[in-house]
């Protein structure tokens, strides 16, 4: 038996959370496994690892909970992230009724025509911050309108999504300056849990239907809520802001795309890859199980790097080249197996609307000033100027 390689990476630093890329190669080459002495975690960093582990819940259990920190992993136990099959299975079925690429299907109309005004909005400002006007346009559009959510509390709603965010990382500063953002977030849920308070025909108000039909206890419904709110907003706004900066950075990318739009389904798993907007869930090893010939103990917290994995050279050939031509459908930036992003159909509807609205509209365009997000968890953009070229 080998054992586990340690390594003293703080992969939490500002530094590494800007740009993790070195310390994700690091980790890589140190070994299949790797212990994180100053964060008490064991380290998947390579893809076929962290695609196994994925595979395997009943080894890797999400149950206690999927942050860096035991406390805030113990908040979020029975939440559909937080729990394994057969709960999970019924959570994910109840959450999958509005976001099934079925019901995408019937969605499609009305992100295709909100996406068109967006750019539409865009073209005639001519500069615009790619995060702030384009981005967040389209998921904010869903919290507010397809959830129906009240209007009491809308405002809020990027703050707490990126503070839910936070806490899932380390034991730090940065974890421990969200919890008040996260307590106002779990009170608005609870507050707004209820007929009449929510938009009539709206996601939120079906969940209420099923509880009222028993599918689900009513206690559900503020952390159903939360699963409908947080998750909808941030990786796809991470996702989409970088697709704009890679597409703007690589103009040979973005000539190919504007030759052949349907290039754009690869050209957002390419983005999804390269700068993957989750850096990374933990889990909790049910048994000793082997890695590369080393033990993780039963007991232990894992950190899977979906945005190492997504980088491996073992798996990819010339892995940090941005090719919306590479064959990358089997990319983890949405997660693998039974806890894959509830919300990935969605995610791939609105930024195939949006970058099919600016396609059609703008020939060429060019950013600059882009400026990196802190956070535990989330990878991405906080601004980034883009001007549209005459």
């Amino acid at each position: 038996m080998t054992v586990v390689p340690e390594s003293d990476l703080d992969l939490y630093s500002d530094d590494n959370i800007v740009a993790p890329y070195q310390a994700y190669r690091e980790l890589r080459d140190t070994g299949p496994v790797v212990y994180l002495r100053k964060h008490k975690l064991y380290a998947l960093s390579r893809y076929s690892d962290v695609r196994d582990a994925l595979r395997d819940h009943a080894t890797y259990s999400s149950a206690q909970g999927v942050s860096a920190n035991d406390a805030a992993a113990r908040q979020a136990v029975g939440t559909l992230l937080a729990s394994d099959p057969p709960a999970h299975d019924k959570l994910r079925q109840v959450m999958m009724i509005p976001l099934s690429p079925s019901s995408m299907t019937r969605l499609r109309g009305v992100v295709s025509t909100t996406a068109e005004a967006v750019v539409d909005g865009l073209v005639k400002q001519g500069a615009f911050d790619v995060v702030a006007d384009a981005a967040r346009a389209l998921p904010l559009a869903i919290v507010s309108h397809l959830v129906g959510l009240p209007e009491q509390g809308r405002d809020n709603m990027l703050r707490w999504a990126a503070a839910t965010f936070d806490v899932l990382g380390p034991d730090n500063q940065r974890a421990a300056d969200a919890q008040p953002h996260v307590r106002e977030m779990r009170a608005y849920a609870a507050s707004v849990a209820k007929r009449g308070l929510v938009k009539a025909g709206g996601w939120a108000d079906r969940l209420i239907d099923l509880a009222d039909e028993g599918v689900i206890d009513h206690e559900r419904l503020p952390s159903l809520f939360r699963d409908f709110m947080a998750p909808s907003l941030d990786t796809t706004i991470l996702a989409t802001a970088s697709l704009f900066w890679l597409l703007g950075t690589h103009r040979d990318q973005w000539e190919l795309l504007v030759n052949d739009p349907s290039l754009l389904r690869g050209a957002i798993n390419e983005a999804v890859r390269i700068e993957s907007p989750i850096r990374g869930f933990t889990r909790v090893t049910t048994r000793v199980v082997n890695v590369g010939g080393a033990d993780i103990p039963a007991g232990a917290r894992v950190l899977m790097l979906y945005g190492s994995a997504n980088r491996d050279e073992r798996k990819w050939e010339e892995p940090e080249r941005f090719d919306i031509l590479r064959r990358n459908g089997d990319q983890l930036g949405f997660g693998f197996g039974v806890h894959s992003c509830a919300g990935m159909h969605l995610a791939r509807l609105e930024m195939e609307c949006l970058l099919t609205a600016f396609l059609s509209r703008v020939r060429r365009f060019s950013v600059s000033q882009p400026r990196w997000a802190l956070n535990n968890t989330l990878h991405g953009l906080e601004s980034l100027r883009a001007k549209i070229e005459a």
